[in-house]
């Protein structure tokens, strides 16, 4: 990665001042928080339940609607995890982690691994001089003419949507989280917790297909995971990627000033928002990532001068596609076309 001297900038005070209003809205509710678990969990058994109702009895043509919806359940238990991992679900840290730990077995991440890198990706996001944990990759301009012919074609790979969205997040999530990494090598309990992991969702696995049988089991547990990963991802890459995000070099990034400017406020149709438990109001989140789910679109109603910020609406994060590559002249990111002229 390129490295530069700067000059180290004052904190403004914007960002300050609101890391120092959101602490008020850091307690979680321990009933609001149990029953978004039954209203998540139960329907996400029971539309599984159904998709094999479906495909027993030959009704085939509404299996993809209930594949989706299934999905849907998959990544709210997702972002109740994510909660979890951040502290943020309940008062005590063992009812957090052990919530996580369960939900992970059904979402296929590992906890306390995906916890550690996910942490590490808040503690540096928008730092130009600590990408490559728990985040998209990103290259800047230069970064980019600077590779190899094949280097640039490996990387216009990666960022090309069918694999961004498609063969990426099938990878990630049934095989690369799958095996420890270095980071878990280096923890022994971190490393034990994601073959408990694996252990637990392998006998998930083996019970579903004794009692269904492999081909129906494939029929549903394969497209309703591959739906939730792809939209899982869809959502991280868009809480980083987009045109005006923020990104700076070690002497001139700030934790609260990247986490106010350089995360988006991807703001969905209300029913999609439920889906998500608010994750598109990212940038608060990121500025106070204790905030449980369901208070965030309160902070949204109590300071609306921050719904406008970083607003990306549906239509407008499909643009977001095509952007690459970090400009550090027009400080903005771009597409590939844009990078040639």
């Amino acid at each position: 990665m390129e490295s530069e001297q700067v000059t180290a900038r004052p904190l403004p005070s914007n960002a300050l001042h609101w890391a120092r209003i959101l602490r008020n809205y850091r307690e979680p509710n321990h009933g609001r928080s149990i029953y978004e678990i039954g209203a998540t969990l139960v329907p996400f058994l029971g539309f599984w339940a159904l998709a094999w109702a479906a495909i027993h009895f030959g009704y085939w043509e509404v299996s993809p609607i209930l594949w989706i919806l299934t999905a849907g359940f998959l990544v709210r238990l997702f972002m109740i995890q994510h909660d979890c991992g951040h502290g943020a679900f309940f008062r005590r840290r063992r009812a957090n982690d052990w919530i996580g730990r369960i939900i992970g077995v059904l979402t296929l991440t590992p906890y306390e691994s995906w916890r550690r890198n996910h942490a590490q990706h808040h503690a540096g996001t928008g730092n130009l001089d600590r990408r490559g944990i728990g985040d998209i990759t990103t290259l800047s301009v230069r970064e980019f003419r600077a590779l190899s012919r094949w280097g640039r074609i490996l990387y216009r790979g990666y960022r090309h949507p069918l694999v961004m969205f498609g063969i990426g997040p099938a990878y990630v999530f049934l095989l690369r989280q799958r095996l420890p990494d270095d980071l878990i090598r280096s923890n022994g309990r971190v490393w034990i917790s994601a073959m408990a992991s694996n252990l637990a969702s392998a006998v998930v696995v083996t019970v579903l297909i004794w009692f269904i049988g492999i081909g129906p089991f494939l029929l549903i547990y394969l497209p309703i995971t591959l739906i939730a990963a792809s939209i899982g991802v869809w959502l991280f890459y868009l809480q980083h990627q987009f045109e005006q995000t923020s990104w700076e070099h070690d002497g001139e990034w700030n934790l609260q000033v990247a986490a106010l400017h350089g995360s988006s406020h991807y703001d969905l149709p209300r029913i999609l928002r439920w889906f998500t438990a608010s994750i598109g109001v990212h940038h608060v989140h990121h500025l106070c990532s204790r905030i449980p789910f369901y208070r965030l679109p309160h902070v949204l109603h109590d300071h609306p001068s921050l719904g406008g910020t970083n607003r990306l609406s549906l239509v407008q994060s499909l643009g977001c596609v095509r952007l690459a590559l970090w400009d550090e002249t027009q400080r903005r990111l771009v597409t590939f076309r844009d990078a040639r002229s």
